[in-house]
């Protein structure tokens, strides 16, 4: 049977010398496995359209199993992500993560719509360590975990100096830190950019300018909630690591 259906690449592996296996990530189907013949060779029609982060309409054959790939009409290449070396390995993390979070032909049009999104705005110029922040924090459902962020864990007070709890899930007030002494304080900036990043649409989101603290505050959270709920190994997270520890040996100590 020939599918039709609008895909994002987020894996793909060489199988013989010629042949790739691409896993899209499809509006209509969810995520789908197919046999790509040839696209190896760099005159092959199929060669540009099988690559890491591109957006198509693609045909193919197939059922239950993995299907054939026949033709792909490219909408986006993602150009300026694949050419920036710190924009790919952030689209490959999150590209990761996806891969993780959802079974096959599972379809789901809203995480499709954050996937291209999120890949759009990277292109676009704007800050990947942003994107993917507010990436990982949208895809925590999908893994079956919801921190409380829009107000105290323990009192459910909005208002207040938070902290985050591990042991408890979320948020905790000035009045209910006595609760946790291993909670993670954070600045009020810090409280402010995660409850918009978890709630926004992407659709919604101007241009955002982080310092490099509060870039750290919601990494030191985001990372450590994957940890402690998700359990999820990805491979291009420790390369992440790598390229940051890279990055500050390059820009050298900041002035004070």
């Amino acid at each position: 049977m020939l599918h039709k259906c609008e895909g994002i690449v987020i894996r793909t592996r060489d199988y013989g010398e010629t042949n790739k296996v691409v896993i899209l990530f499809t509006r209509e189907l969810g995520k789908v496995a197919l046999m790509a013949r040839g696209a190896k060779k760099t005159n092959s029609r199929l060669s540009s359209v099988s690559q890491m982060f591109t957006h198509g309409i693609y045909l193919y054959h197939g059922g239950s199993g993995m299907g054939s790939l026949q033709q792909g009409d490219m909408i986006s290449s993602s150009r300026t992500m694949k050419e920036d070396l710190y924009k790919a390995a952030y689209a490959s993390y999150m590209a990761e993560l996806l891969d993780k979070a959802v079974e096959d032909r599972k379809p789901d049009p809203f995480l499709f719509e954050l996937l291209q999104q999120s890949y759009a705005l990277i292109n676009e110029g704007y800050d990947e360590e942003v994107i993917s922040y507010i990436f990982e924090l949208k895809l925590l459902p999908l893994f079956g975990v919801q921190p409380v962020l829009n107000q105290c864990v323990n009192c459910g007070a909005g208002e207040g100096d938070f902290s985050f709890s591990f042991r408890m899930n979320g948020f905790l007030c000035h009045r209910c830190a006595h609760l946790d002494d291993y909670r993670l304080p954070l600045s009020s900036k810090a409280v402010r950019i995660i409850r918009l990043f978890y709630f926004i649409d992407l659709q919604r989101l101007g241009k955002v300018s982080l310092q490099e603290s509060t870039k750290q505050e919601l990494k030191k959270v985001i990372r450590t909630y994957y940890d402690e709920y998700v359990g999820v190994y990805a491979r291009s997270r420790s390369f992440l690591d790598q390229m940051d520890r890279m990055k500050k040996t390059m820009e050298g100590p900041k002035d004070t």
